[in-house]
């Protein structure tokens, strides 16, 4: 793993001055090799998935392993927009002149060295090699043991790419070992790493902050909310209500708390509640609500629990809560979410301008659904993860996620008096 570090934190160097041209070139050759190598990809692949059958694994997850034409395809045009997106390095923002004559400004800089840690999808190589490459980074990657020869291909793929490219091999290195310690050594290097990027289940990202010395851009959970104030429409309230939770159940964006005005739950309830009855879902409810929801033909009720209003179920579940209005609405989610994706639905400019600025969450929403918290739904090209810590990197995380700003100061000869 030290040896690992070494080679990444040369190869930054190089990556850091690499030209958008070179680094779009070795994009475009990945791209074509993943086109190209499908059927030797998928070989690999199948060893894996065997695996994954015979140890058991439950069909979602063997589901997540799979490397079929449509994931290929699907990342190798995820490199093309990639490459077709305007390079950030070296832009300068802000530029100022001061008092004193000097001109100030900031320039984006790649960060250096990130390390990736994650599981079940292989396509994850892809999508952090061509986040790393196009923000002129350089990456050691660590996919889960379950996706180990789907990965080691992949990493065939984009070294090939590089190397083609006139970049070095090692700005994408992938840890070839799934013995668990090399995780260990890999968080604890910050002579070398430069930030932590872990993507996968609970368990795993609670591992990587504990035992990280190098800062960690997470998120541990996905409890976000959808409120429905008065004044709205209702029958745009029941639509994206609907989509929140339902569109699908198992991503970190999904609504799993549902809260309600009190002045508009006799009529948004029944209606909500139907559509919930007919999709199969659970309804884990306050007092208020259990009474507004009960004449609901084949609704699924459960008194909630306080334990409910923190839980992020990932399945056809969800919480509800009658609140008095905008505060107790503001005040419910920043006490019981996990600061990922909150929304309020509402016909009131002024309350959709507190939501916004009071809930402290990494993405905020008016009459929308939380599903629309993701890299390429914002426009970023591409995602390495979500971000719930407040430093520079918060929400989806794009290029700009990947970058940092230095100050860059321009003068003529000034000298401090």
């Amino acid at each position: 793993m030290r040896q690992m570090g070494e080679q990444a934190k040369t190869a930054s160097a190089l990556m850091a001055k690499a030209s958008p041209a070179t680094k779009n070139k070795a994009l475009l050759g990945i791209a074509r090799r993943l086109r190209s190598a499908g059927a030797a990809l998928q070989a690999d692949n199948e060893r894996d998935l065997a695996r994954a059958r015979a140890a058991g694994l439950a069909a979602p997850m063997v589901d997540r392993l799979k490397l079929s034409p449509a994931v290929l395809e699907t990342c190798a045009q995820g490199c093309e927009q990639l490459a077709a997106m305007p390079d950030i390095i070296g832009e300068i923002s802000g530029l100022q002149q001061q008092p004193s004559g000097i001109r100030v400004g900031r320039m984006r800089v790649p960060i250096g060295v990130f390390g990736m840690i994650y599981e079940s999808r292989p396509n994850v190589t892809i999508e952090a090699a061509s986040l790393g490459i196009k923000s002129g980074n350089a990456c050691i990657l660590r996919g889960g043991s379950e996706a180990i020869d789907s990965n080691r291909a992949l990493a065939r793929l984009v070294e090939e790419a590089l190397e083609e490219a006139g970049l070095p091999r090692t700005a994408v290195q992938l840890v070839p070992t799934t013995d668990r310690e090399a995780v260990g050594h890999l968080v604890a290097m910050p002579e070398f790493v430069d930030v932590i990027i872990p993507r996968g289940g609970k368990g795993l990202i609670e591992r990587i902050s504990r035992e990280a010395k190098v800062p960690v851009i997470k998120h541990l959970d996905g409890n976000c909310h959808t409120y429905v104030d008065d004044p709205c429409d209702l029958d745009m309230a029941v639509r994206v209500a609907d989509n929140a939770k339902t569109q699908k159940y198992s991503p970190c964006n999904a609504s799993e708390g549902l809260l309600v005005a009190r002045g508009v739950a006799a009529q948004f309830l029944p209606r909500i509640g139907a559509v919930y009855a007919a999709k199969g879902v659970e309804m884990r409810c306050c007092p208020e609500a259990l009474a507004l929801l009960a004449p609901v033909p084949g609704a699924t009720l459960v008194p909630a629990t306080e334990q409910d209003w923190f839980e992020e179920y990932l399945a056809p579940i969800i919480s509800i809560k009658v609140v008095a209005g905008v505060d107790e609405a503001i005040a419910h989610i920043n006490h019981y979410s996990s600061h990922h994706t909150d929304a309020i639905l509402t016909t009131h400019h002024g309350h959709a301008q507190r939501f916004l600025r009071e809930v402290d969450s990494s993405s905020v929403m008016v009459n929308a659904s939380t599903r629309f918290a993701d890299g390429f739904e914002y426009g970023l090209g591409a995602e390495i993860g979500i971000s719930t810590d407040k430093f520079h990197a918060r929400g989806p995380v794009g290029l700009e996620g990947l970058t940092s700003l230095k100050y860059v100061v321009l003068g003529e000869g000034e000298v401090r008096g």
